[in-house]
Order: structure tokens, then C-alpha cells, then sequence
């Protein structure tokens, strides 16, 4: 059975109050991005549903892609009919039997908007449930939990029926708390904090460090392929390359190797809220967990911080690894982020970091540094581009490879 529509249940965005416009318009926004393939789509985003018009394009693909879009709570396929019984009997009879397997029970659930229907919601389920048990020998109706629940909604435009309901992403769309940008390493956690700050809203752009030679294009593309894994739950995301390699090899000439790591995240801290700056974002977001590494330690983060006043926000905070890797593999970046390519976090690490650094040396070893030109430099020479969610970069760059051959 083809449907014609899809309506969408915003669950969290209905307690939302005054603000709850701004949050349904985003939302239909993001779904219109989400969607950009099916041109005949058509949103109506209203203050209680969204209803997705589906004017001929295929449901299975729109039901594929609407899963992952933050602010959808649950959302039904349906079908539209003219509003006489017989259709409507005729129709539920067609859904039922389309699922039914022995044994199996149901229950009609109605709603009645026109209240000039000349059957109330009672005797609705009650005539529908009727010709479906009269149609289909064996099968019984159940009010608590049934196997089949068909949904029978009179409109004044007509009779909408649905008998499935899949679960969205829920959260809040994307866009509806700002913008900000995420220090993105290629690595397991920092996809993950930028999966979760997603769901609660958040904008992101995506800072990553690159340092040739000492990382290769294909630590690059490993951060832009992971970047696409994040492009479903909202379109497309702006993805910016920081040029990172005279500020390392200045700071592995310059400071000791306790403090090298401490300084480097002092760096890429300055740059990336620089970035933010730039890019009119308003807080920035990575992926620590508390005492996960020796630049997580509380008294790191006290020595890296002390370059901004801006908010660093880490959704990981509390969780432990294993945590972390579990939703890692359930976004599908977690195959992804253990390829083994070296980033900027790794390749200057010293065998004995500093677990807790001191501010003040922080301070002492960057007076040998040119701070203010080294930003300067790096900042001159980012790039910007964008990121969509059919993109390819490690296995599109294997294949020109492969091509050479």
C-alpha cells in the first residue's frame, strides 16, 4: 500500500510554550533539508502535527530518511480516502490484512476533527472493527497492546488511516539553541559530543587540525567521512581545516616534552574559538571525558582553558569509554574512527605528558613563542567547505588510486 502522507508527532517541542513556533519552523526547515530529493514533498508544519505531503514521491525512502531528524518524536505513514464508509471500511480491511499473520489481534483507534461526520469516534471504532473482523476469519480485537493498531483520523479535507508508527530521533531540531562549532578530531568521542549536542539543538561546525606530513589526506578524509555520518540528523555541515603543522613543529622545538600537549591544546583552543569568532558561533564543543587522557585531568583543563572566556561544553564529561564506543557504534562512526590514521592529538605525543600542568608554566614556555603571528598564519589559511550526506572522501580516494594502477 502506497501512502500519501506521513504526519509527524513533535513530542519535547510541545511543552515548548511561546517558544514553540520558532521550534516547529525549525524543524520543518531541517525536514525540507532532509528531503531536498523528493521535490514534490510538500511540509505543513502546524501547532500540534506535521503533516508531510507526499504528492507521489515514494514513502519507504522519506520513512528512511525522517528517522534520524532531531525534534521528531514518532511519526505515522497514512493514507488518504474519500470520507465514506465504504472506502474507509475498505481501506482499513486492506491495512489490516497487509500485516495480519495468525493470531495476531487488533484495535481502531479514531479521531474525529469534522464533528459533522455523522458517526462519533465510538461508533467509528466500532463499524471499522467490525468490518475488519467480518473480512478477516480468526482474527481478534484487543484494546491494550494490540499487535495492529489502525489509526482512523476524519478531517474536514478527508479520512486519513495509518497503522504503523515509527520512532524519530526525538530531542530538539537542529538549529533551535544556535550555533557553535566542535573540535573535531577523528577520533571515537568527538563525533559522538557532536551527535549529542545535535540532539539537543545545537548547530555545529566542525574544527579539524590538519598537519602535513605528519598526518596524511587520509586522517583528513577520515574526518570528513565522519562528518558525513553526522550530516543525516541535519543536512549538511560546514567543515573547516585549521593548517596546523608550523605551530607543532614550533612547539616541539620550543617547549619541553612534559608541556608539549598542554601547549598544543592551548593552541588549537585559541584557534578554534578565533574560528568561532568568525563564524558568529557561540560556544565551542569537543569530546573529553574526565580523566580519560592527560589532557582531560581537571588541572589540564583549568591550564588549556585559561586562553578563552568562551564556553566549552563536553557532552561526555561523565562517560566512561565503553559508554562512549556503544553510541559511537549505534551513529555508525565507530568502524570509522578506529582506522588507523594518525591526527595532531597523537602525532607529537610525549611518553610522559603532564597530568597536571601549571598555569604558570603554560604562561613561561609561550613567551618563546610568537603566539600572535603563529595564529595569525594559521587562521590565513583555513578552508572551508560543505559537507552533504551523499558525500565520500577515504573510499573515493582509494578508488582514484586504484585507478592509477
Amino acid at each position: 500500500m502506497e501512502y500519501t502522507e506521513i504526519m509527524v508527532r513533535y513530542g519535547e517541542l510541545s511543552t515548548k510554550g511561546r517558544n514553540r513556533k520558532a521550534f516547529i519552523n525549525q524543524l520543518g526547515r531541517n525536514v525540507r533539508n532532509t528531503l531536498h530529493a523528493f521535490p514534490n514533498v510538500k511540509v505543513q508544519a502546524h501547532r500540534d502535527r506535521m503533516h508531510l505531503k507526499l504528492n507521489g514521491e515514494p514513502s519507504q525512502p522519506i520513512i528512511a530518511a525522517l528517522k534520524p531528524v532531531f525534534g521528531i518524536q514518532t511519526f505515522s505513514p497514512a493514507i488518504q480516502v474519500e470520507k465514506e464508509l465504504s472506502v474507509i471500511y475498505q481501506t482499513a480491511i486492506e491495512m489490516v490484512k497487509e500485516r495480519y499473520e495468525e493470531g495476531q489481534t487488533f484495535k481502531i483507534t479514531t479521531k474525529r476533527a469534522d464533528r459533522e461526520f455523522p458517526l462519533d469516534t465510538r461508533e467509528l471504532n466500532r463499524e471499522i472493527g467490525h468490518a475488519v473482523i467480518e473480512a478477516i476469519p480468526g482474527i481478534q480485537a484487543q484494546m491494550k497492546q494490540p499487535d495492529i493498531d489502525v489509526r482512523v483520523d476524519i478531517r474536514h479535507n478527508g479520512a486519513f488511516l495509518s497503522a504503523e508508527m515509527f520512532h524519530g530521533a526525538g530531542g530538539l531540531p537542529v538549529g533551535s539553541s544556535g550555533k557553535s562549532v566542535l573540535m573535531l578530531s577523528g577520533g571515537i568521542d568527538s563525533p559522538v559530543a557532536g551527535y549529542l549536542a545535535m540532539k539537543r539543538g545545537v548547530e555545529l561546525e566542525m574544527v579539524h587540525f590538519y598537519s602535513p606530513p605528519y598526518t596524511s589526506e587520509a586522517a583528513l578524509n577520515k574526518a570528513k567521512d565522519l562528518t558525513v555520518k553526522l550530516t543525516p540528523y541535519v543536512g549538511s555541515i560546514q567543515f573547516i581545516t585549521v593548517p596546523f603543522t608550523e605551530i607543532q613543529e614550533t612547539i616541539k622545538k620550543e617547549v619541553p616534552p612534559g608541556y608539549l600537549m598542554t601547549i598544543t591544546r592551548r593552541f588549537m583552543l585559541r584557534l578554534t574559538d578565533a574560528i568561532r569568532e568568525q563564524r558568529k558561533a557561540l560556544a565551542i564543543f569537543n569530546g573529553e571525558s574526565l580523566g580519560q587522557v592527560a589532557s582531560q585531568t581537571l588541572e589540564s583543563m583549568v591550564a588549556i582553558n585559561d586562553v578563552t572566556n568562551t564556553p566549552i561544553l563536553r557532552p561526555l564529561i561523565s562517560t566512561d569509554k565503553t559508554e562512549i564506543i556503544k553510541l559511537a557504534e549505534e551513529i555508525d562512526t565507530f568502524d570509522l574512527a578506529i582506522q588507523p590514521f594518525e591526527d595532531c592529538c597523537t602525532i607529537f605525543a610525549p611518553p610522559q605528558p603532564k597530568t597536571k600542568p601549571k598555569l604558570e608554566k603554560c604562561i613561561q614556555y609561550e613567551q618563546r613563542l610568537d603566539v600572535e603571528g603563529l595564529i595569525e598564519r594559521a587562521l590565513a589559511g583555513i578552508t572551508i567547505e560543505e559537507i552533504n550526506s551523499r558525500d565520500q572522501f577515504l573510499q573515493a580516494k582509494e578508488e582514484d588510486f586504484t585507478d592509477l594502477l
